[in-house]
């Protein structure tokens, strides 16, 4: 048996513990096992790399990806894929296993229906892929998160100042709500709840008509220019306001407990799945649970998951 995988899109704590998920349990099955560089483009321009258990030594709590990542939007092309297919068929590889987001499960779900074995794992710190509770590296960016916004706090409350603070998440507002509930924002904007800068205006008034002494605003990416809603809120409701970008210092780091957990989790399962034969599976998570359904059910059929946004209504 010849497994290969790749990690792709953009990078998330966890990443590695995977790729030493897989490897290791590749190896104890007796299964040859290459890491493709720099993901799809990789795939693509045959960098192909043979691994064995001392590939991924000293790598579990390491952020980023040994593998490294690449974006190229050229995979949507079936003549692009083509040449993919073609050199690993070269390599007589048996199974692909994907590690990335919803750009790379959907890469995953043309691979398959053109004839190739694969199973997708979903990492990316947005928590943007449906059919599972939470992604690789989530929990990893989440603490990043409010550890930052943890510090904006207390200069925030040493200036009596309102501090707006923009996270990632791209259309997803998982790690803004997360955050939020988690350092006590006292407002999370997201696409979600939609955005109103009227409202936001007026509940900033009054907060400072009640005398708070600080605020914090969460806004997920893609909004609004937090830049320019801090301004408006300094001339229009008297607080002194700033606005941080917390950007890719969120993709950073050593990845948290729970991620090097789940990644370990997942990547034995793709492997163990792999041995049964099972193919065209995303694995999933609820909580640290674990199990698999097909690729494209996990892009497009949301778990169940709480509402937070009303925890947060009951808490600020």
């Amino acid at each position: 048996m010849k497994v290969a995988l790749l990690t792709s899109g953009g990078d998330a704590p966890g990443m590695n513990a995977c790729i030493r998920a897989v490897v290791r349990t590749c190896v104890y099955y007796g299964y040859d096992v290459y890491g493709i560089k720099e993901g799809y483009k990789g795939l693509v321009e045959d960098k192909f790399q043979k691994m064995d258990r001392h590939d991924v030594s000293q790598i579990i709590d390491r952020g980023g990806t040994i593998l490294g990542s690449a974006r190229l939007d050229e995979f949507k092309e079936k003549k692009i894929r083509k040449i993919a297919i073609e050199n690993l068929k070269r390599r007589k590889i048996d199974y692909l296993i994907l590690i990335g987001g919803d750009g790379t499960f959907r890469g995953g779900i043309d691979l398959e229906r053109e004839g190739v074995k694969l199973i997708a794992i979903p990492a990316t710190i947005d928590n943007d892929v449906q059919g599972t509770e939470y992604t690789i590296g989530f929990f990893s960016a989440l603490d990043t998160s409010m550890e930052a916004i943890d510090k904006l706090r207390d200069t925030s409350f040493s200036h009596q100042r309102c501090t707006v603070v923009e996270v990632m998440g791209r259309d997803c507002g998982d790690l803004s709500i997360y955050s939020g509930i988690a350092c006590g924002a006292e407002m999370v904007i997201t696409s979600e709840t939609g955005y109103s800068e009227s409202e936001v205006l007026e509940k900033v008034q009054k907060a400072k008509d009640d005398g708070k002494r600080h605020l914090i605003i969460v806004v997920a990416e893609n909004i609004t220019n937090v830049s320019e809603l801090a301004k408006k809120i300094q001339k229009n409701t008297g607080y002194d306001s700033r606005a941080s970008v917390l950007g890719y210092i969120q993709r950073g780091g050593s990845p948290s407990a729970f991620d090097r957990v789940l990644a370990s989790k997942m990547g034995i399962l793709a492997v163990d799945l792999i041995k049964s034969d099972v193919h065209n599976q995303a694995i999933v998570s609820k909580g640290l649970h674990i199990g698999h359904m097909l690729i494209d059910k996990a892009l497009n059929t949301r778990v169940e998951r709480p509402d937070l946004y009303q925890y947060l209504d009951k808490i600020r």
